[in-house]
């Protein structure tokens, strides 16, 4: 896909829509997957999510040495994630994908008629390129909201490259951690309900009609400990 340096991401956005328009509007649902592999629908979301290996991501590997902080103990490395092999290695096929030159194509042909859609319910970011990918698909499904948390604060893009349909929350890097203010948008994790503003745990573990994580104007969403 051909790329403009251009300012203005609207602009950006409706140049990268008629490019793939004209390019890709003959791909299938079922030839995408062939290139992005399956993706994740959780009881949980209103929507699909993308796991990658929660093995594989390059912050919260250290941290998941370190107690004390989220990915101590970290979700996506217990329960199903574990139990069934077939998990783990359909999120390394995904990994892998992530280098095909048309995924961000084939991503773009599943999700354009999702409303809402999280990045990663496992995993992270794995490089710069791939945060400018997946920057280009929210860009070119300007009807879907898209929520990324993410420990990868040097992978962050410039806040003027996020299109308005992303949220991107930088996550703290401890329990019951102070507020960080390196990011426009952040998540945390607390031990205590007076803190926790996420309403899932009082609502049989699901979002309901929340979708604070999506709301560009809701700044901090703070999550109970797993």
């Amino acid at each position: 896909m051909s790329r403009v340096n251009l300012s203005d991401s609207n602009h950006l956005a409706f140049v990268l829509k008629i490019d793939f328009n004209e390019r890709y509007k003959n791909m299938l649902v079922k030839d995408a997957l062939k290139i992005t592999d399956s993706f994740t629908k959780t009881s949980k979301m209103p929507g699909l999510s993308y796991s990658l290996p929660a093995w594989a991501c390059k912050t919260g590997q250290k941290l998941a040495k370190i107690p004390g902080t989220p990915c101590f103990g970290c979700y996506a490395k217990k329960g199903n994630y574990t139990r069934y092999p077939a998990i783990r290695a359909a999120q390394y096929r995904r990994l892998d994908a992530i280098d095909h030159p048309q995924w961000v194509e084939a991503m773009v042909t599943k999700i354009k008629n999702q409303k809402w859609f999280r990045w990663h319910d496992a995993g992270d970011v794995q490089s710069s390129e791939h945060m400018a990918k997946i920057l280009d698909v929210c860009r070119l499904t300007p009807n879907t909201k898209h929520w990324l948390p993410t420990q990868e604060r040097q992978f962050l893009p410039a806040p003027e490259e996020v299109p308005t349909n992303l949220v991107i929350r930088l996550s703290r890097s401890k329990i019951d951690g102070p507020a960080s203010g390196a990011w426009s948008h952040e998540s945390g994790v607390t031990t205590t309900i007076e803190a926790r503003t996420c309403p899932a745990p009082s609502n049989s573990g699901k979002c309901g009609d929340c979708r604070q994580c999506w709301d560009i104007n809701v700044k901090v969403v703070v999550y109970g400990k797993h």
